[in-house]
């Protein structure tokens, strides 16, 4: 093959590849635009809490509201946007292209058929009824007896013992997040989702790692409720639940002052005497080891923290009273004295 003939072979294939990166770029640039650019009516979709974006995309794709599913993926990704859209009603449009449908996921443009709550972290069930109520979203007593007696089919939830003192069997368990349900959701179907999003979040290696701890997954929660309730740094919870590990383990009471705020079912700025010596199950100034169940409904740092605890020599904490809301940390009940001028009101609390 001549000089010629070569550079004619050339052109040709290079041509031919040209051709192709613009029919496969042309291909796939028409999958990001609209289905039908002259439709008019609006697509109703319900996106459920929690979905993925295959789920979305799937659910996307049965409406035909999009070409492709793997478009919708990749555009997601493209973007970064996969871990901002919001679950909920949605009215869209065949007309919308890709990038207008994510828009309206982003921006949480739902239609107004639906409700959206949002549960702190370290809320009790009693708050969570009080707020729900208030914001017309349930009944609180309906709320309260199924948190008490209603029947949810998940394991951890079967697991929980069969304990008397357990105030609400469900408390720990109703994951603090922001939620959207449909207006008219029952009492049953708000619970049933907030134990769903338990659930997802909660990792089956974890329960391994409990094992090996001898610590059941009721007391984990137990525990992560109370160091919720503790701290307000987030870099603090670790350490706090390390303290916690270290009196458990050397058969120490816990004597944590947010177990007998729960008791008194309010927030006290300083416990007295009497406080400390009620006579309660939940107190744990005067009873060994955690109380019967959860304190509050903590959130996902909180239960990391008490699954996996930092190791360390302290037994003691309080509060550094300088607005910053971080602790001082202690190993001997001597070096805890020189900050905190109330330890005589406990021989091994975190005063």
């Amino acid at each position: 093959m001549d000089l010629s003939q070569k550079r004619k072979w050339i052109l040709s294939i290079s041509g031919t590849v040209v051709i192709l990166a613009v029919i496969i770029i042309s291909y796939v640039y028409s999958q990001f635009q609209p289905v039908d650019s002259t439709a008019v009516q609006k697509v109703k979709i319900e996106i459920p809490p929690g979905s993925t974006p295959t789920k979305i995309a799937s659910i996307l794709k049965e409406h035909q509201l999009i070409k492709s599913e793997w478009a919708f993926k990749l555009y997601l990704e493209y973007k970064g946007d996969a871990s901002k859209l919001q679950a909920g009603s949605y009215q869209l449009s065949k007309q919308m292209s890709i990038s207008e449908i994510v828009q309206q996921f982003v921006s949480g443009n739902v239609v107004l058929d639906t409700v959206r709550f949002t549960i702190p972290e370290g809320y009790t069930i009693l708050q969570i009824a009080d707020k729900l109520s208030k914001e017309g979203i349930v009944n609180k007593e309906n709320f309260l007896k199924l948190a008490k007696e209603g029947n949810f089919n998940y394991d951890f939830i079967k697991a929980i013992p069969n304990n008397a003192n357990i105030q609400y069997r469900l408390e720990g368990y109703l994951f603090p997040d922001t939620y959207v349900v449909k207006k008219g959701a029952t009492e049953e179907e708000i619970i049933n989702m907030m134990l769903h999003q338990f659930q997802k979040e909660w990792k089956p290696e974890w329960t391994k790692v409990l094992q090996n701890q001898k610590m059941s997954i009721h007391q984990a929660v137990t525990l992560a409720s109370i160091v919720e309730r503790e701290v307000s740094v987030a870099k603090e919870r670790p350490i706090v639940s390390g303290v916690f590990y270290n009196r458990l383990n050397n058969k120490w009471k816990l004597q944590s002052c947010a177990t007998v705020q729960f008791v008194l079912g309010k927030q006290k700025d300083r416990l007295t005497f009497a406080d400390l010596a009620i006579k309660n199950p939940y107190n744990t100034y005067i009873n060994d080891g955690l109380p019967p169940g959860p304190i509050s409904n903590p959130g996902i740092e909180a239960i990391k923290a008490a699954i996996f605890p930092a190791k360390h020599d302290y037994f003691f904490f309080v509060t550094k009273k300088d607005g910053s809301g971080e602790h001082y940390f202690s190993k001997t009940f001597a070096e805890h004295q020189k900050y905190d001028s109330d330890s005589r009101l406990s021989l091994k609390g975190n005063w």
